[in-house]
C-alpha cells in the first residue's frame, strides 16, 4: 500500500510538473502572438492600398488678345456713297472695312491688311464662303516661306480663323484670324483680316456674288472715290 501512495504522489508531481510546462509554453506563446481562435480559416490577404489618384490638369482657358482700339470696334457710321447695300468697301490706308447699309451708313469693321508690297487694290465679288475652312497656302507663298504647312484643317488654330470669303479666281480672301492683335496692321501677304467675331458677324450678312471694291495704298483718304 505504501508503494502504491508513492507511486500516486509520484504521477501526481510528474502531472503538475507537466502542466506548469505546459502553462509556461502557453503564456510565452501568448506574448509572442496570440493564437488564432480558429486555426483551420486562414485570415484574407491584406491588399497594399492604391496609389492616389492624381486628378487631370485643367485646361487654361484660351487666352484672350489685347482688346481693339475704339477705332478699331465694330460700329455704325456715317458712310455716304454711291454704291448699293451690301457692298463691301475696303479702306486700305487706314485698315477699315465698310459693309454699306444704304441711306448714308455703313458698317466699318477693323482690318489686318497687306504689309509693304503686298497690297492690291480692283473690284472682286465673293465667290465662296466657307465655316471655320481648312488653308492650303499657294504656291507662291510657299515659296517665300518653305516653312509653311502644305495644308492645315480648319479650327482655331488655323490662321484663315472662324470663316473665310473667297474674292473672285485670286488667292485673297477675306477671313478671321487666331492673332486679333494683328488688326489694324499692315502683315498680311495680301488677305484682309477681321477678328473671329467680326468676320461672323460680317459673314451672315453676305452672299456669293458681294461685289467687293479694294481701295489702293496710298496717303489721301480714298474713301471719297466711292462717295
Amino acid at each position: 500500500m505504501f508503494n502504491s501512495i508513492k507511486l500516486n504522489s509520484r504521477l501526481a508531481a510528474a502531472a503538475f510538473g507537466a502542466l506548469a510546462i505546459g502553462t509556461a509554453a502557453l503564456s510565452t506563446s501568448a506574448t509572442a502572438a496570440p493564437l488564432p481562435i480558429f486555426p483551420f480559416i486562414l485570415p484574407l490577404p491584406t491588399e497594399a492600398a492604391p496609389p492616389p489618384v492624381q486628378s487631370a490638369p485643367q485646361v487654361q482657358e484660351e487666352e484672350r488678345g489685347a482688346e481693339l482700339p475704339a477705332r478699331l470696334k465694330r460700329q455704325i457710321v456715317a458712310y455716304p456713297t454711291r454704291e448699293a447695300p451690301g457692298t463691301i468697301i475696303i479702306d486700305t490706308p487706314h485698315t477699315y472695312l465698310y459693309y454699306v447699309l444704304g441711306g448714308g451708313q455703313a458698317i466699318r469693321y477693323g482690318i489686318g491688311v497687306g504689309r509693304e508690297g503686298f497690297t492690291w487694290s480692283g473690284t472682286q465679288t465673293i465667290t465662296k464662303k466657307a465655316e471655320w475652312p481648312d488653308w492650303t497656302p499657294p504656291p507662291e507663298m510657299i515659296a517665300r516661306q518653305p516653312y509653311l504647312p502644305r495644308h492645315m484643317a480648319g479650327g482655331p488654330g488655323n490662321p484663315l480663323g472662324a470663316r473665310a470669303m473667297y474674292l473672285g479666281g485670286t488667292v485673297y480672301r477675306i477671313h478671321g484670324t487666331n492673332a486679333p492683335e494683328t488688326i489694324g496692321t499692315h502683315v498680311s501677304s495680301g488677305c484682309l483680316r477681321l477678328t473671329n467675331e467680326d468676320v461672323t458677324d460680317l459673314y451672315s450678312r453676305v452672299n456669293v456674288g458681294t461685289k467687293v471694291i479694294v481701295l489702293p495704298m496710298t496717303r489721301a483718304d480714298l474713301g471719297s472715290t466711292v462717295r
